[in-house]
């Protein structure tokens, strides 16, 4: 194996990445090198990094120059001394979600909860979040990286490395249908389903046996096509073309979803959540996954009197990660509809600037270092 690697690193906000040479980081005696071969890039990443600092200030970037990527898959390279049932040679993905491994949260496995929970190669949740980037500095634009053995999902080989750099996106999507109770017999609205969030959750729900899967979106071309994917199970509602709620239940024997999920993203307005919220049966679970940044007015008295829950969900456990891949591995989580768009490490700056058209969705943008 090499002593150096190729990385695209980040000097300057606003700035184009340079491709550089680093030593090959070693693993430390708990952790595990990964040679990278597919890392999935947010189209707008270049926006995100000059944006953050001024709409999430309390969610603090690493210090820079960094090595950024989030969603990494590859081939285990090296193992630390004290790595167990890791092998050199697994083909595995990467959760970039870091925590301390040592509060009350994390002794419970609940690591999302951790104080200190920090994603490798993006932002941190906490003031203190640059300790983690300090043990873990490597994202997923570069050729290796090193991460905690815990952090690892193994994929079967039927997966892809281009369809496990999604599962950031699917992953996020199939917590929030956990925490919902979303199983065999449930109905679920999506809000956003044509969106990146909200496909993998569509998919996810699908997997998960949902009976009944609503969903809206703007487009309604992109619409037409989340609904052929199974045409018997998923039913489509333009936003704005009429009420949701009586089109919901006018679809499910008029009665309301058992749950909601909210992926719209932080510029959605909050009569959207609300109108989606409306969709839900007495009981029911609305979870948010897309960080909507409007305030909604919420009828609390209502909530109380239907026993109707809202939660939020960030990110996923590797636990779930790993249910996620071996679901896929199975052949009941059908991640063959993305359409990848893979580029070279040396072409980040470029493919940014110039991304393809986006098919919603279903589009998948890939980094091959």
């Amino acid at each position: 194996m090499t002593s150096t690697m190729r990385v695209a690193r980040l000097h300057e906000i606003n700035q184009p990445m340079r491709i550089e040479e680093l030593p090959v980081p070693e693993p430390r005696p708990t952790d595990v090198l990964v040679q990278v071969k597919a890392c999935n890039v947010v189209p707008n990443l270049g926006n995100v990094l000059a944006t953050y600092s001024e709409w999430f200030p309390y969610l603090p970037l690493p210090k820079l120059p960094a090595v950024f990527g989030l969603d990494s898959a590859g081939v285990v390279a090296a193992v630390g001394s004290h790595v167990t049932d890791v092998a050199v040679g697994d083909r595995v993905y990467v959760n970039p979600g870091l925590s301390c491994g040592a509060c009350r949260a994390c002794r419970q496995g609940r690591d999302q909860n951790c104080d200190s929970y920090t994603f490798m190669g993006y932002f941190a949740f906490d003031p203190d979040g640059q300790k983690l980037f300090d043990a873990y500095p490597y994202g997923g634009l570069g050729e290796y990286l090193t991460a905690p053995q815990r952090n690892l999902v193994a994929l079967p080989d039927t997966v892809s490395f281009e369809e496990a750099a999604r599962f950031g996106y699917l992953g996020t999507g199939y917590a929030a249908l956990r925490k919902a109770g979303v199983g065999p017999g449930s109905t679920v609205l999506i809000d956003g389903i044509s969106g990146t969030l909200g496909l993998g959750t569509c998919l996810s729900a699908l997997a998960l046996g949902a009976t009944r899967i609503f969903g809206t979106g703007r487009n309604a071309d992109l619409l037409d096509d989340v609904r052929a994917i199974a045409p018997d199970r998923i039913h489509v509602f333009a936003a704005g073309s009429g009420d949701l709620r009586a089109w919901t239940r006018e679809h499910n024997n008029g009665e309301g979803v058992d749950a909601v999920i909210d992926a719209l993203g932080p510029g959605a307005p909050a009569e959207s959540f609300l109108d989606a919220l409306a969709t839900l049966r007495r009981g029911g679970v609305a979870v948010d996954i897309g960080g909507m940044m409007e305030r909604p007015g919420l009828d609390m008295f209502s909530l109380m009197c239907q026993q109707i829950s809202v939660l939020g969900s960030l990110w996923f456990s590797t636990a779930e990660a790993q249910e996620m891949a071996d679901l896929a591995g199975a052949g009941v989580l059908d991640l063959s509809f993305f359409e990848h768009h893979t580029f070279p490490l040396e072409k980040i700056n470029e493919a940014l600037a110039d991304l393809p058209a986006r098919h919603g969705g279903f589009t998948n943008f890939i980094s091959v270092p």
